[in-house]
């Protein structure tokens, strides 16, 4: 027997998958509750929305590591883009809103989960750029293409490999060009596994480390 939270979350999600309104008299209505009980679990209507949200987006957010730094990434991009053709309707709520000047709470495990894994990649020397602008480039280019297969009539998935191997090129070496034996490279994975592990270093010794670091991956 589902309790009312769960059928609140299921309702909003048929609806919003449907098309329909999601409107609070409505969600209401399909899961058999009160409209004080919604508030309760989840203090607002949007309150509701973004729950529905982020539970879809943490489904597919959620991907064993392989050990393999690249099939990682290569695997997130594409269960990415798969879960924007699946739910459409999702996706166009977890990045149709955009405050200016505002981060998404909703869509933070995304990037959280992509920069972990540029993480591991720069523990490898993998990385031309820091995680953190590894991470943006490629959730933006990743964002941008699933957007792009949603309209399409027939999504072009080769289209989105090519675009995802453009954008991890971008900011990954390749295993033949020597990135470990370059300066930046070397500063990159340093960092990265500073990071990780800072050992015996104070807090002042760690901030001007990555200091150092960061200037000589530029």
């Amino acid at each position: 027997m589902q309790n009312a939270r769960d059928r609140l979350l299921l309702a909003t999600a048929e609806l919003l998958e449907a098309g329909g309104s999601v409107s609070t008299r409505a969600v209401c209505d399909r899961a058999g509750v009160q409209a004080p009980t919604l508030y309760h679990h989840f203090g607002s209507k949007q309150g509701l929305i973004d729950a529905v949200a982020n539970h879809g987006f943490t489904q597919y957010t959620a991907i064993e590591n392989s050990g393999d730094p690249l099939h990682d990434l290569r695997e997130g991009w594409d269960k990415h883009v798969r879960f924007g053709l699946e739910h459409p309707l999702f996706y166009g709520l977890l990045y149709g809103r955009a405050d200016p000047g505002k981060p998404c709470a909703v869509t933070a495990p995304a990037h959280a989960a992509l920069r972990e894994r540029f993480t591991a990649a720069a523990v490898r020397g993998l990385l031309k750029v820091p995680a953190d602008d590894a991470a943006e480039q490629v959730l933006a280019a990743n964002v941008g293409i699933t957007l792009t297969l949603i309209r399409q009539p027939e999504p072009d998935f080769g289209l989105s490999g090519r675009v995802r191997e453009a954008a991890l090129a971008g900011v990954l070496h390749t295993p033949t060009a020597g990135a470990a034996a370059t300066r930046a490279s070397a500063a990159l994975t340093l960092r990265a596994l500073v990071g990780d592990d800072p050992g015996d270093l104070t807090p002042g010794e760690r901030a001007l480390l990555d200091e150092l670091l960061t200037r000589l991956a530029r």
